[in-house]
């Protein structure tokens, strides 16, 4: 109990020197960029590449939460029954920081790939990245998904997402099969069932599993007395998905998107990544709902928006 009031105390006091100095920010170093928040440290574009954040510790512990491809990455990218490529991790893609210091993520357009894609990652809080991702459709983009990845430590072998009615914390357990889906609705469910997840390579067997109730998904460190939350308003994710607590890749996604992007026309995604001193069930939830009335107040002031 002591340990976690600690850590808390800590987090506490990071964000409390972060109103006092601005928002956290990216920094450039070399191809990479690197950050260091007062909560979280590591980097983003690790050798170059579009993959997520990397090598990230959490700094009050000492401990490194993130693995494989890392945090809040750009994943698979589908139209009805297609697949792009492989993963927009792959893509050749620029990225530059604004003078806010943000993170902004550009892959062009290619006669494979009729959309340009573009992401940007800001921090709200030491403990909290925004991830907005745009979309520009050069021709229609029949039901369009961007499927945002992250990939944890073996600490985080707890996996649940916010799902059914009373809304509750429904664990990932492994008898309910290996990779799992919460769709939003029935519409949600008809996109993750056209066959964009048959196509090679990896194509994945989803257990189709309760509705949301909103759209978050998280692994909890137990040991730590950390948990790790995915999560994004209703009208930008129709699905958070997950393997079961124990596979070995510990990771969580959100399906971004989901509808139909006109030809010429430009769309917008938020999602939250954020790691929270807590394990307790009832705290993790209202601080998961807190960061989303905090999105949907911004979204209404304006703040969200590309330059």
């Amino acid at each position: 109990m002591a340990g976690r009031w600690s850590r808390c105390l800590l987090i506490v006091l990071a964000t409390a020197a972060w109103s006092q100095t601005g928002s956290p920010r990216f920094e450039a170093a070399g191809a990479e960029f690197v950050f260091d928040t007062g909560v979280l440290s590591g980097k983003v574009r690790q050798g170059g590449r579009s993959t997520g954040l990397s090598r990230v510790v959490h700094t009050p512990t000492g401990v490194t939460i993130s693995s494989g491809m890392g945090l809040a990455g750009h994943y698979r990218v589908f139209t009805r029954n297609r697949r792009y490529g492989d993963a927009a991790w792959h893509w050749p893609s620029e990225a530059r920081l604004n003078p806010q210091g943000e993170l902004e993520v550009r892959w062009p357009a290619a006669g494979d790939r009729p959309f340009e894609l573009q992401a940007r990652y800001r921090w709200l809080a030491p403990e909290a990245l925004l991830i907005e991702t745009r979309v520009r459709a050069v021709e229609q983009l029949t039901d369009f998904e961007s499927f945002l990845a992250s990939y944890l430590s073996k600490d985080f072998n707890f996996a649940a997402a916010l799902a059914g009615s009373p809304p509750q914390w429904v664990p990932a357990s492994p008898d309910q099969g290996v990779w799992q889906m919460f769709p939003r609705d029935a519409a949600a469910l008809a996109l993750v069932s056209d066959g964009r997840w048959k196509i090679p390579p990896s194509p994945v067997d989803w257990a189709i599993r309760p509705p949301l109730a909103e759209p978050i998904a998280i692994r909890t460190a137990h040991a730590l007395g950390l948990t790790v939350a995915v999560l994004a308003p209703r009208d930008d994710c129709f699905a958070v998905a997950m393997p079961h607590h124990q596979e070995q890749h510990y990771s969580l996604y959100l399906s971004l998107f989901g509808r139909t992007i006109a030809a010429g026309e430009t769309a917008v995604a938020r999602a939250l990544l954020a790691v929270l001193p807590q394990t307790d069930a009832a705290a993790v939830q209202r601080l998961c709902r807190g960061w989303l009335a905090r999105l949907a107040a911004e979204q209404r002031s304006g703040g969200a928006r590309f330059d």
